[in-house]
């Protein structure tokens, strides 16, 4: 009775000398070492030489301003109801008279804060968004903590400078009416 279609049929054929003294396998061993020895080089010099992370890659947050510098995000929670590591927290306030040029809507974040220790950049926080305030940059990487109480990013560290605006790269961005020019494509 046959279980499985599987079954393989098994030589007992006599290995030749040079088979017993393993004289092939080493010499396809050192072609193969030979072969990796005098191809292109993989490394790169690290600190001069800095490797293309990709579209893809997901790495420092930023809290996006819209063209005229106001802040996008409306604290509406929904970026750290989506993060399953937990590692953003934030505080609601209304905007008061004389703050229209700082947020774009009546409610913001007073404060909003994420746990770099926590974060698993997956970037959940970023499509929960719908303002398009949440951002990780696919251009640079999370500096590295020295000290514990450098690990919990504030607005100071998160919001983008004006001068430093973050655009994203990538072909298949169409417009959209909450952020004119960058966007996900609807493809």
């Amino acid at each position: 009775m046959q279980l499985t279609n599987r079954s393989k049929q098994v030589s007992n054929k006599q290995m030749t000398l040079a088979e017993k003294m393993y004289l092939p396998a080493i010499a396809q061993g050192l072609a193969i070492t030979i072969k990796h020895f005098f191809g292109k080089k993989v490394t790169v010099a690290y600190p001069e030489v800095k490797r293309y992370l990709g579209p893809v890659f997901r790495g420092h947050h930023v809290l996006k301003r819209d063209e005229e510098g106001r802040e996008r995000c409306t604290a509406c929670g929904l970026c750290s109801l989506a993060c399953p590591a937990e590692a953003i927290s934030m505080v609601a306030a209304e905007r008061k008279k004389g703050e229209e040029g700082l947020y774009r809507e009546e409610k913001y974040a007073a404060v909003y804060e994420i746990n770099m220790l926590r974060c698993i950049f997956c970037g959940l926080c970023e499509e929960a968004c719908p303002k398009q305030a949440v951002y990780l940059r696919h251009d640079r990487m999370v500096p590295i903590f020295t000290e514990r109480d450098q690990v919990i990013y504030g607005k100071d560290q998160l919001v983008e400078k004006m001068d430093d605006r973050y655009i994203r790269t990538n072909p298949d961005v169409q417009a959209t009416p909450t952020e004119p020019s960058y966007s996900r494509s609807a493809t």
